[in-house]
């Protein structure tokens, strides 16, 4: 089994889309008018409007905006030049400047528009860079 991605289900695609975009540096690749991919080296965060269940069948439902349980992270080579960046755009969704963790990355943390958090981190410790040396930033 490879883990492949992650998708968002939004109620506004745009909006959602144009985030990941400004945030990631990298534009989505749309496959629609209400789904594309955010694709890294390391997996793929996909974002759908709600009309994109529909093909799954059988009334399956999503509630956008809901997601209290899961941190979207990526790593990225530089937590602190990336604040630099956000800062101003993230305003109110900024949760955590960036802070050195107890397991060794340091993370900026922050809401996307529907309230998931995000996590840009880099690994920092000699144990968190063995963890990730197999994954480029």
């Amino acid at each position: 089994m490879n883990f492949t991605s992650v998708r968002l289900i939004t109620a506004d695609f745009e909006r959602l889309a144009s985030f990941y975009e400004t945030v990631s540096g990298q534009q989505l690749v749309r496959a629609t008018p209400s789904f594309g991919e955010l694709r890294t080296l390391g997996g793929t965060l996909a974002i759908g409007d709600t009309s994109t269940l529909a093909p799954f069948g059988g009334g399956l439902v999503a509630s956008p905006a809901a997601n209290r349980t899961a941190i979207i992270e990526f790593r990225v080579a530089d937590v602190d030049a990336d604040y630099g960046r956000l800062a101003t755009y993230l305003g109110d969704a900024l949760v955590q400047a960036p802070t050195t963790m107890p397991w060794g990355n340091r993370s900026l943390l922050f809401r996307d528009p529907d309230g998931n958090l995000v996590n840009f981190f880099m690994p920092l410790t000699p144990a968190a860079l063995e963890k990730f040396a197999h994954q480029p930033a």
